[in-house]
């Protein structure tokens, strides 16, 4: 299929400028990732299953559809449970997958604990860094992309129910468990914000559902957030800004986000919770936002009315600067591409500073 109506102008200097809370010359577009079945249907063949040359047609393709970044992601992840259905998306990926919490976790006891195989980072984990890194078309940089974050972690190796429950009979071990998954996911940012060719890191860890935190802010300000910081630190010592990729609501803890921990960008928007609009009106001077065209839209609307919200979020978001556009979560495989394309096309016609 025909690529979006824009013209590629890769300059990765304009997400900087949005992470310094900076209006650069247009808003560029910004996603946590596009999912492979909508890669395929817009590049109209498969990617190559040589990693390296996969890298080379990833960086292609976001050049053509107008990003000033090309993601790479490490391959680093704890061993824990998931389970999978069939994927019924009209551009199906056969099976989807998720983490599971089926009454018991993979760790409940010091025994688990003490038997796991706990994974190291090393350099097998960063070579999407290293091709990709040969692969930038002028003018672009790499997004690091991380495989999941402390809270994450911890909640999926655990179980949900379980760690809730450790939390006031085990806290030694619940503060064990986020010290040796903080561990090693400082490890890996610490490598990976050290290439030259990164220009941010960019790491996920949903924290919130629709009405609040996933465990107390009390319990965040104990066990995650200290981990958060050194993250941060540890980005920011190269030079690099830290994204983070948070669903949920984090109304309660949106100031230890940004005064604490010391993010630079917060995304994923859901506007049943804080749409982006009103996340700008309360956070956009002290945090840069991003994404924020809602999933329910982007996935049933018609190209008429994501094109319409498109505008809204531009006319509220982009004033001050600090502000990238993108869908409020990933471009999921049963979003509609020309869905996709609506959004990316009209922020090229509007999303320009005088």
């Amino acid at each position: 299929m025909p690529y979006p109506n824009i013209t590629p102008d890769p300059d990765f200097d304009r997400l900087k400028t949005v992470f310094a809370r900076g209006a650069p010359d247009r808003v560029p577009f910004i996603e946590l990732a596009l999912d492979e079945p909508i890669m395929v249907a817009i590049q109209e063949a498969p990617f190559s299953p040589d990693s390296e040359q996969r890298c080379r047609e990833m960086a292609d393709l976001f050049f053509r559809l107008g990003y000033d970044y090309v993601p790479a992601a490490t391959n680093f992840a704890f061993d824990s449970r998931t389970i999978a259905t069939a994927d019924t998306a009209p551009l199906t990926a056969g099976q989807r997958h998720w983490r599971v919490d089926e009454g018991r976790g993979t760790i409940e006891t010091w025994e688990d604990f003490a038997r796991y195989p706990w994974p190291e980072p090393s350099d097998e984990h960063y070579r999407t860094m290293e091709w990709t890194a040969r692969s930038l078309p002028q003018g672009m940089k790499i997004i690091a992309l991380g495989t999941g974050g402390v809270l994450e972690w911890v909640m999926w190796l655990m179980g949900y129910g379980a760690m809730s429950f450790a939390m006031a009979d085990q806290p030694d071990l619940v503060q064990a468990m986020f010290d040796r998954v903080g561990e090693r996911l400082l490890k890996l940012c610490e490598a990976v914000a050290s290439y030259d060719a990164v220009g941010a890191v960019f790491f996920g860890n949903d924290m919130g559902f629709k009405t609040q935190t996933m465990i107390s802010p009390q319990a965040m300000r104990k066990y995650v957030f200290p981990w958060q910081r050194r993250v941060v630190e540890a980005v920011h010592a190269h030079g690099k800004p830290f994204l983070l990729h948070s669903c949920g609501n984090l109304d309660l803890v949106m100031d230890d986000l940004i005064d604490y921990v010391g993010i630079d960008a917060k995304h994923s928007f859901e506007d049943v919770i804080t749409p982006i609009t009103e996340a700008k009106r309360r956070w956009g001077h002290r945090v840069a936002l991003l994404g924020g065209i809602d999933m329910d839209l982007l996935a049933r609307g018609t190209p008429e009315q994501v094109r319409a919200r498109t505008r809204q979020v531009l006319e509220a978001c982009m004033p001050g600067g600090g502000f990238a556009l993108g869908s409020g979560n990933t471009v999921a495989n049963y979003i509609p591409i020309e869905n996709y394309f609506a959004m990316l096309e009209e922020e090229w016609r509007l999303g320009v500073y005088a």
